[in-house]
This record gives structure tokens, C-alpha cells and sequence, in this order.
């Protein structure tokens, strides 16, 4: 399923990415012709996404590479690195724009709006198809729904310089494409900043999940005295990993220890944890908290050397 998403998805890209650089040569062409320094701002921001596209695919086909003895997880977090890039990039060019918008509120200028509106429309059109094409699948990628919040900052640009230039063309007002300009940057840099956040937050190995919902779900299991030394984190966008110390009640018996491990896995995946590592113990630890510390970890380390 998700190897049928990702060929749709690479194909996608391939579409926006051209799109992108038809809009860029376009609006390049026509600020030139017009003396629009909008469009010639939304060329440069357009070439930019280009860029972001290309990024974003080379991930999507690093992420697809199998596991390796260096990297036993395979390269699935490329993609959450392409994200992480691409929301720098975002803001960049954000901060860039806002200063342009600024600089327009101050000293306006005319523009020949005949041929400015023709390239717009024609850059609004290609920029909604591009956020139609990714948009079904922005929910299953980080990596593709950063591109995806590209393409709807483009096309609520192209937007405001249609109305914008339309204000501008009837009622001679300059300073209305500026003050549209800074609010939609400003509404995409809150979107980018919380991508940001999301593509840190699996670069971080932060936890994805509440580990003390884990250790009550486990304890309540028969034969099962304590959870403790958990790890959880996402390999990828739709992907969680988690491993854990059980204590268990007295020795064992293989078939037994296995029925609570499969037990345990059952009850993870239903939280949607894909991979999951257990090591079943008979008070083997000393420090028995939720969180193990680096230095707790030593100490459990040089405990099960001496055994």
C-alpha cells in the first residue's frame, strides 16, 4: 500500500516540479516586461520551491532504500531531513518576501498591470493544480506535505497579486498588495513553523506516544510486575518504533515468556506501533524507572556483565 502511494506521489512531484519551473520562466519574463517587482519576488520564490521539489524526491528515493548493516532502520527518515530543509527554506524566503512587502509600503510603484495580470492567472492556475495533485497525498508524507504547504503559500500568493493587481488597475490603491503580501506570509510561516516543529520532533527521536499509557497497558498483563526503560520513537511519518524492559514473575518457560511477548505486540500495534522490541527480565535491573538516564544505564550494563 504505502509503496503504491509513494509511485503516485514520485509522479506527482515530477508534475509540480515542472509546473514550477513554467511558472517561474513565465513570471520571470513578465516581471521583466511589466516592471512588476512582485512577480519578479514570486519568480524567485517559485524557483526556490522548485529547488524544494527536486530535494523532496531525491528523499522519497533515498527513503526507499533497504536497511543495511550501518543503517539497520534503512534511510527512512531522509524524508523528515527533506521536510526539516525545506521549512528552513520556507521561512527564508518568507523573511525575504515580508522585507520586499515592507520596502513596497513605503515607496510604491507602478506597474504595467495588463501584462501582470495575464502571467498571474496563468501562475494561479498551475499553482492550484500543483496543491490538488499533492493533496491527498500530504496526509502520508511529512516530506510531500512540506511541498504541499509550498504550493498553497504559491497559490494564495498568486491570489493576492491577482486582487492585488486588480485593486491596483481600477482604483490606483499600490499600498493593498503589500499589506495582502505580509499577511499571507505571515499565515504560511505559522504552517512551516509547526512542520518545523514536526519534522525536529522525529529527527530528535522524541517520543511519539504516551509511555506511561504503555507501561499500564503492559502491567495490567498477567505475570507481567513491572514495565520500565522505555524507548519509543518514528522512524518515518507512519512509522513508531518502541523497545522496553518487562519484569516478569519468577522463571519462565520459553512457550510462556514467548505468549507474553506476542501478548504485549498485540496490544503496541493497536496503538500503532509498527516495530517493536521487548526483553522479558526476572529482576535483572536495579533502577526500575520509566525513563532510563545514561548513567543508569551504565550501571545496568556493568550489573548484567558481572552476572
Amino acid at each position: 500500500m504505502h509503496k503504491h502511494l509513494h509511485s503516485i506521489a514520485e509522479e506527482r512531484m515530477w508534475a509540480v516540479l515542472a509546473l514550477n519551473m513554467a511558472i517561474t520562466l513565465a513570471e520571470l519574463i513578465g516581471g521583466i516586461l511589466s516592471g512588476s517587482v512582485a512577480l519578479l519576488s514570486d519568480a524567485i520564490h517559485n524557483l526556490g520551491d522548485a529547488l524544494s521539489v527536486a530535494t523532496s524526491y531525491v528523499a522519497m528515493l533515498i527513503a526507499r532504500r533497504p536497511a543495511t548493516e550501518r543503517y539497520s532502520f534503512g534511510y527512512k527518515k531522509a524524508e523528515a531531513l527533506a521536510a526539516f530543509f525545506n521549512s528552513n527554506l520556507l521561512l527564508f524566503m518568507l523573511a525575504l518576501a515580508l522585507l520586499e512587502a515592507l520596502r513596497r509600503l513605503v515607496s510604491p510603484a507602478p506597474i504595467n498591470t495588463g501584462t501582470a495580470l495575464i502571467v498571474t492567472i496563468v501562475a494561479l492556475v498551475a499553482n492550484t493544480g500543483s496543491v490538488l495533485l499533492l493533496h491527498g497525498h500530504s496526509k502520508h508524507s511529512i516530506n510531500v506535505r512540506s511541498i504541499y504547504l509550498h504550493m498553497i503559500g504559491d497559490a494564495l500568493s498568486s491570489f493576492t497579486v491577482l486582487l492585488s493587481l486588480l485593486i491596483i488597475h481600477y482604483a490606483g490603491l499600490y499600498v493593498v498588495d503589500p499589506l495582502v503580501s505580509i499577511l499571507i506570509a505571515l499565515y504560511v510561516a505559522r504552517e512551516a513553523v509547526c512542520l518545523l516543529k514536526e519534522a525536529a520532533s522525529i529527527l530528535m527521536d522524541s517520543s511519539p506516544i504516551d509511555l506511561r499509557t504503555v507501561k499500564e497497558i503492559l502491567e495490567s498483563m498477567p505475570g507481567v510486575r513491572n514495565v520500565h526503560h522505555c524507548h519509543a520513537w518514528r522512524l518515518s511519518y507512519h512509522e513508531t518504533a518502541l523497545e522496553c524492559h518487562i519484569d516478569v514473575d519468577g522463571d519462565l518457560s520459553i512457550s510462556s515468556a514467548q505468549s507474553i511477548i506476542m501478548e504485549a505486540k498485540r496490544k503496541l500495534q493497536a496503538l500503532g506501533i509498527s516495530h517493536v522490541t521487548l526483553q522479558l527480565e526476572s529482576d535483572l535491573c536495579k533502577d526500575k524507572s520509566l525513563v532510563c538516564s545514561m548513567a543508569s544505564n551504565r550501571a545496568n550494563i556493568t550489573q548484567c556483565n558481572s552476572v
